[in-house]
C-alpha cells in the first residue's frame, strides 16, 4: 500500500474533527509527564474537548482551504491539537490553567471562531468565562432587582405595613369633608 492511502485516512479524521468546531488550539506538549498527560487529557475530557497528537503535516493537509490554515507557521515540533465543538473557549480556558500547573506544557496559538490568536491571544481567551457561567450572572443580574422587590414588599406584609397605610388613607379623605 503506497504511504499517501495510508496517510488518507488520518487527514480524513482531522478534517471529520475540525468540520463543525468552534476552536482549536495548538500546544506543545514536550516535557509533561505520563501522570500530567492523563490528567490533562481527563480535564479535557470532562469539558467536552478532543485531544489527540498528530503528525504536523497531516494538520497542513487538514487545515487546508479552513479558517484554521493560519494555524500553519505554528506546526513547527511536536505538537497537540484541543478541538472543541461546543464551548469556544474550553480548550484554551483548560489549557491555560494546566499550564500554569505544569510549565511543560506550551501553548502555541488557536483559531477561535474563525479568528487566529497568537498564544498570548490564547491566554488572553482563556480568562473569558465559559457561556454557562455568563448566562448565570446575566440571569443573576436580571433576578436581584425582583427578587429585592419581593423581600421588600414581604417586609412591608410582615409588619402589616400594608394594612396601616390602607387605613390611612380612607381617614384622610374623610378629614376635608367633615369640614
Amino acid at each position: 500500500m503506497a504511504k499517501v492511502e495510508l496517510k488518507q485516512p488520518i487527514v480524513q479524521e482531522i478534517s471529520e474533527q475540525i468540520k463543525d468546531a468552534q476552536s482549536v488550539v495548538l500546544v506543545d506538549y514536550r516535557g509533561l509527564t505520563v501522570e500530567q498527560d492523563t490528567q490533562l487529557r481527563k480535564q479535557l475530557r470532562e469539558a467536552g474537548v478532543s485531544y489527540k497528537v498528530y503528525k504536523n503535516t497531516m494538520m497542513r493537509f487538514a487545515f487546508k482551504g479552513t479558517d484554521f490554515e493560519s494555524l500553519d507557521p505554528q506546526l513547527e515540533g511536536p505538537s497537540a491539537m484541543a478541538v472543541s465543538t461546543e464551548d469556544a473557549t474550553a480548550p484554551a480556558r483548560v489549557l491555560a490553567k494546566f499550564a500554569k500547573t505544569a510549565p511543560a506544557l506550551e501553548l502555541k496559538g488557536g483559531v477561535v471562531e474563525g479568528t487566529y490568536y497568537d498564544a498570548a491571544g490564547i491566554a488572553q481567551i482563556a480568562s473569558v468565562p465559559s457561556r454557562d457561567e455568563l448566562l448565570s450572572k446575566f440571569l443573576g443580574s436580571i433576578q436581584s432587582p425582583i427578587t429585592n422587590l419581593a423581600r421588600v414588599l414581604n417586609q412591608i406584609a410582615e409588619k402589616g405595613g400594608a394594612g396601616e397605610a390602607a387605613e390611612a388613607a380612607p381617614a384622610q379623605e374623610e378629614a376635608p369633608a367633615a369640614e
